[in-house]
């Protein structure tokens, strides 16, 4: 099997399970507990935590673990709005963005919130020129993501942070689940930020959120006493100590990582070339990690599974899209229905190798024949 996937899922590294395991076993409490082995479970969260809140450079008050990026991404959304609903109900976003939060948006517009989405240019960013035009009094959240997951675009966070700086009653939400270990992540002037542990070699089902203390948010899950007031539930001590232990490598080797990868991404970028109806899909600026591209005349889902068929893993769009859309990062830059709809995925990771990659070529050689042979 060659696995090239890793924007959709990355291995957890042995060193994240052998810290969740010990944690398990060494902290029996309940954190929450008011008894001995709760509060050495309790102090045991506060020392990962603080940790965790010194290697992202924010206060420890201000994160929040979660169960995933989806939920975070639900928490902050759901719960700005729904705390600022007296200020007002529009909401600007992008057609870039996951389907956890698209989902939240149509499920605000359908209690009657307003919800405008950015145009995208040619190079995969936002067009901030129009943001600054869609701004208004009753603009109470501006979401985005850090990084595209389908075309592995970087989007201006800082400097559409500074236009809202003239805003006080806005705040910016981002999605950074494919930034982290990838990208620089800008905390200044954002409100909320959702990250995922489970794409940077920790544990699934694992996540935070980052929320500036003067950002008002109501809760999403309400009852029992946790950690935070804007999640209940009993913190499982073993994910956190789990995040730590995945954040720490991801920061501190991200640029020997990164270079490894940006070695891989140019050299399937320079065989690909070879295709003429092979088109790349993802900007020349993106995170290396992640390279997205078209088959003319063939669709992404028919190429993915003729990959799958020959033991290659590769994705269609995000994990958590709808199947048979086409990708509406790759619509939106293109603004070709059918290249959308033929568009798929590479991700790759400082863990593939380049014998991988050459089996890679070998098989991707004798599918595209396969499945252009005799199409216009």
């Amino acid at each position: 099997m060659i696995y090239l996937d890793y924007s959709a899922n990355t291995p957890a590294d042995p060193a994240v399970l052998e810290r969740f395991v010990n944690t398990e076993q060494t902290f029996h409490g309940n954190p929450n507990s008011n008894h001995p082995a709760g509060l050495e479970a309790r102090e045991e969260l506060a020392r990962v935590t603080d940790r965790i809140a010194a290697r992202l450079g924010v206060a420890p008050a201000e994160l929040i673990y979660t169960s995933g990026a989806s939920e975070a991404n639900n928490t902050a959304i759901k719960g700005i709005a729904r705390a600022s609903r007296h200020v007002g109900k529009h909401i600007i976003s992008t057609p870039l963005e996951h389907a956890s939060v698209s989902g939240c948006l149509t499920a605000l517009q359908e209690q009657g919130y307003e919800i405008d989405l950015l145009d995208v240019k040619r190079d995969g960013t936002i067009d901030l020129e129009q943001l600054r035009e869609l701004l208004r009094k009753d603009t109470v959240l501006v979401a985005l993501t850090a990084v595209d997951s389908e075309l592995g675009t970087v989007q201006p966070v800082a400097q559409a942070a500074e236009l809202l700086a003239d805003w006080p009653d806005c705040r910016l939400h981002v999605d950074a689940t494919q930034a982290l270990g990838k990208t620089a992540l800008h905390f200044d002037g954002v409100d909320t930020m959702s990250l995922a542990l489970h794409k940077i070699y920790g544990l699934n089902g694992s996540g935070i959120l980052f929320k500036r203390r003067s950002t008002p948010m109501e809760p999403l899950i309400h009852g029992g006493v946790s950690n935070s007031i804007y999640r209940s539930g009993t913190p499982t001590l073993g994910l956190a100590a789990a995040a730590e232990a995945a954040i720490a490598p991801a920061l501190n080797q991200q640029p020997e990582r990164t270079e490894i990868i940006a070695r891989h991404n140019a050299r399937l970028r320079q065989a690909l070339a070879a295709y003429p109806k092979v088109r790349i899909n993802s900007p020349e600026n993106a995170v290396p990690h992640i390279l997205n591209l078209s088959v003319q005349g063939v669709r992404g889902e028919t190429f993915q599974q003729t990959l799958a068929a020959e033991g290659v893993c590769v994705s269609v769009k995000s994990a958590c899209s709808a199947a048979g859309m086409p990708s509406r990062a790759v619509l939106a830059v293109s603004g070709d229905r059918r290249n959308a709809l033929s568009s798929w995925r590479i991700s790759l990771s400082h863990l593939t190798t380049d014998e991988e990659l050459s089996a890679f070529l070998a098989i991707i050689d004798r599918c595209y024949h396969q499945l252009t042979e005799g199409k216009a």
